[in-house]
């Protein structure tokens, strides 16, 4: 386990960077205008509070790590998809389809929430499946 640990850090930071950079891209730019639309539903930039957003995606980007680590046997790529895509499947239903069930937003927002947790699975997925494999070590080498 120990021989991981410094990829299971880089598979982490890895998760962390590609869901803000995919989160940015898709709520400030593809996802702007159907917010725009109901502007009633949602925070104003200056309330929205960034460390509880870091906290929430570390949080959850750890759990992930920590389930894939201690759970998934054995460890690769296929297995890291599989995974991911689970948590994906799990994202983007409770963020899509919980938040419709609840709250009035549009189906087409719904559906976009949808794909973007999977996708954000898949991601996570993708990370952890290359980078902790059986057998892997520390760096090329081993």
């Amino acid at each position: 386990m120990t021989r991981r640990v410094p990829r299971i850090a880089v598979a982490s930071v890895g998760i962390l960077v590609a869901w803000a950079t995919l989160d940015t891209l898709a709520h400030r730019l593809w996802l702007a205008p159907m917010y725009a639309a109901r502007p009633e539903l949602w925070r104003s930039g200056e309330t929205i509070q960034p460390g509880l957003v870091v906290l929430a995606t570390g949080v959850l980007a750890a759990v992930f790590v920590t389930l894939y680590t201690a759970l998934v046997r054995p460890k690769s790529l296929a297995a890291g998809l599989g995974a991911g895509g689970l948590l994906g499947l799990a994202l983007g239903t409770a963020s899509g389809l919980g938040t419709f069930i609840h709250s009035p937003i549009p189906a087409s927002l719904a559906v976009a929430w949808f794909g973007l947790g999977l996708t954000k699975g898949l991601l996570a997925g993708a990370f952890l499946g290359a980078l902790v494999v059986d057998g892997a070590g520390p760096g090329p080498e081993g």
